[in-house]
């Protein structure tokens, strides 16, 4: 067993750091009822999240149920997993059930499509604790963050990193040099995790801690893309631009769209219309490329778009926030509307015993009156979700309103009238027709 894994905390008061935070998640289990919001563990990796949950339920004596990014997270799922055990007594005798659901800034794709309203759906009636774990608290879905408490985890200084370190060194019986401690811990950055991995790599199979072998087992400290492209509004050396270039993943054709959104930044028109030109030049390069399978020439590409973008920047400040392309937001937005319309036409298809093609080439338009009318039932009868209600309505907010009143437990039924009573009134009567109305509303298919 790994070290990380062998001296993770089991109860709260071993966590490193982020006092505040665990101070908060021991509150809030202490004083949990029915009503308590569920928690948003977010942060860093490595800063203590996932350990966190996992000793706030070994304190408390609580049953754990976990779903990270490696399950399949559809709604399905999340039902069948988290939603039976967030209504059920726990089988081992536990007080209660903790629901952990690491990753949640990760629900996207069609593999978890449904996973965010299922969790909505899930915490709106669970009878046990939650909590959702994320790196980035602004992945998560905005209707699932309003309904949540949020608790920070920030980095971890290096001076309370080294304790730790220290323990396990102890405990492993590892001759260990103070500051190949503290290089270790300012090499971490801040994780944790990454530190006990450093540390693990530099004294497995050794009873010394040597600097050399610290040397080698570094956290990954290559460049990134913000790196590259922060990089052509700071750094005036070609050859240093170019090296940033070689440490990147990204390949050429996809720097070549990074450089395109953020040159932007640059103040002066005619240096901005100047990089522009350098990059249409190094678009053709990459054609050349795909063109003749000839990958010689995406060095010249690089070179041409990164001089010629940083000639262009000199003197401009990076004046916001590097931005990612926005041609890949206008893609992901393209794909989710394809997603939801394949939804729409797989359910109502099914639901109405006919193909697709003939739901979509004839009844779509009626359909679509009829739903404007009479959409509560539609909703309930074909179970849709707020993104495949708005492809009918085409206005999000109202789709919005009508699921989430849709989703509201029926009231319970009046109690029968005894015989002796009056008949109804003709308001009650003309509420009776129209329910009727409603539930007859798919004879026609």
């Amino acid at each position: 067993m790994d070290w990380a894994e062998q001296y993770r905390p089991r109860h709260l008061a071993d966590i490193v750091g982020n006092g505040t935070a665990i101070r908060q998640i021991a509150e809030w289990a202490r004083d949990w009822t029915r009503q308590s919001k569920p928690l948003i563990l977010y942060g860093k990796p490595g800063t203590g999240k996932t350990s966190a949950a996992h000793a706030l339920a070994h304190d408390m004596e609580w049953e754990i149920v976990e779903l990270n990014a490696s399950d399949q997270r559809t709604k399905a799922v999340i039902e069948r997993i988290a939603g039976n055990s967030s209504t059920t007594a726990s089988l081992s005798g536990a007080r209660r059930k903790l629901i952990i659901l690491d990753e949640a800034d990760n629900l996207h794709g069609t593999a978890d499509r449904g996973g965010a309203k299922a969790i909505v759906d899930l915490i709106r009636g669970t009878r046990q604790p939650i909590i959702l774990i994320a790196n980035d608290i602004y992945g998560i879905a905005k209707e699932l963050k309003s309904r949540c408490e949020a608790v920070q985890f920030k980095a971890l200084p290096a001076r309370s990193i080294v304790p730790r370190l220290r323990f396990i060194c102890r405990s492993e019986g590892v001759s260990c040099n103070e500051d190949v401690l503290a290089g270790i811990a300012a090499a971490a950055g801040g994780d944790m995790r990454a530190a006990v991995n450093m540390l693990y790599a530099a004294a497995i199979g050794s009873g010394e801690l040597a600097a050399d072998n610290v040397a080698t087992s570094r956290k990954d400290g290559r460049a990134t893309i913000f790196d590259l492209v922060a990089g052509i509004f700071k750094t005036p050396d070609d050859a240093a631009l170019l090296g940033l270039s070689y440490e990147i993943a990204d390949t050429p054709d996809t720097v070549v769209q990074w450089i395109d959104e953020n040159i932007r930044h640059i103040e002066s028109p005619r240096e901005q219309a100047s990089a522009f030109g350098r990059l249409a030049r190094a678009d053709e390069f990459i054609g050349y490329t795909f063109r003749r399978q000839y990958y010689t020439l995406w060095r010249y590409a690089t070179a041409i778009m990164l001089i010629g973008s940083a000639r262009a920047a000199e003197g401009s400040h990076l004046g916001g926030r590097i931005a990612a392309p926005s041609r890949w937001r206008a893609m992901g937005q393209l794909r989710r509307q394809k997603a939801v319309r394949t939804s729409v036409l797989h359910k109502f298809s099914r639901n109405l015993r006919m193909s697709q093609a003939t739901l979509r080439d004839d009844f779509l338009t009626p359909l679509a009156m009829l739903i404007d009318a009479h959409a509560p039932p539609f909703v309930r009868e074909f179970d849709l979700d707020t993104d495949e209600l708005t492809f009918f309505l085409h206005d999000r907010d109202r789709s919005g309103r009508i699921v989430k009143g849709s989703a509201l437990p029926a009231e319970p039924p009046e109690p029968a009238a005894p015989q002796q009573a009056k008949e109804p009134e003709p308001a009650k009567k003309e509420q009776k027709r129209t329910a009727d109305n409603q539930s007859t509303l798919f004879d026609g298919f």
